[in-house]
């Protein structure tokens, strides 16, 4: 895990023509993506590629996965369930999933352009030609000391992508080893439904309890409710759930 100092990062949503600030405090999150090895050693599937991205998980999983770890290790889970209702406890010192806000924080490390680097050197992209995820740490890692945090394999985060469009898709954000350098950028935000694996999504853990009720790190739980009860058209090139 790596310390990222709090700070001010401002969020895009290129579909829907919305930029907002979010006011983040300091929080840890992992160096790299959770390798099969680790999902391995924590609910004993087996792990063909141990350095690689675990992937093919769905959100569904990375958070019960999350919560695994914090048993591991002797901490409070940040998550509890109710069927497939999934409450985020934000004063739980367990491990979880990032926010947007903070994954795209962490990712930019004080950097403002898509890219904290030269892309062929901090990323894999469509244009290594790759067909399944490349092993972690390969690449040139960004000032926070954080390695693939854009290509190789998109990341879930916490936060709902739309719930007033989407209802229950989850955002998953930095790009894919099969995506090209457009996709492949800081400010990115993608979604999937929260039971559906992906061979090109994975997750990172992050931590951090802050004294608060349904709201931390850019996310609200009332902000959410309000967001679900809009409604409105899909905007153009998305499904919507069936």
């Amino acid at each position: 895990m790596a310390s990222v100092g709090g700070g001010t990062v401002q969020l895009h949503d290129a579909r829907r023509k919305r930029r907002w600030s979010v006011e983040l405090e300091p929080f840890e999150i992992g160096v790299f993506a959770v390798t099969e090895e680790q999902v391995a050693e924590l609910i004993g599937e087996p792990a063909p590629h141990p350095r690689r991205p675990a992937t093919g998980i769905s959100w569904l999983r990375a958070v019960r996965i999350c919560n695994a770890a914090s048993e591991w290790e002797g901490l409070d889970p940040a998550y509890t369930f109710d069927g497939e209702d999934v409450t985020w406890h934000v004063d739980a010192d367990g491990y979880r999933l990032p926010t947007e806000a903070e994954w795209e924080h962490a990712c930019r490390a004080g950097s403002t352009t898509p890219h904290y680097g030269p892309l062929a050197e901090i990323a894999w992209t469509s244009a290594d030609g790759l067909t399944a995820p490349a092993d972690v740490g390969l690449r040139l890692p960004n000032l926070n000391g954080l390695f693939d945090t854009l290509g190789n394999v998109w990341e879930w985060c916490w936060d709902f992508l739309d719930p007033g469009r989407y209802r229950d898709y989850r955002v998953f954000r930095g790009g894919g080893f099969a995506d090209d350098a457009w996709n492949v950028r800081a400010s990115v935000r993608r979604g999937g439904p929260p039971r559906t694996q992906h061979e090109d999504v994975g997750f990172r853990l992050a931590r951090g309890g802050f004294d608060a009720e349904g709201a931390a790190q850019g996310w609200s739980a009332a902000a959410d409710a309000e967001r679900a009860g809009l409604g409105g058209a899909l905007p153009p090139g998305w499904t919507p759930l069936r």
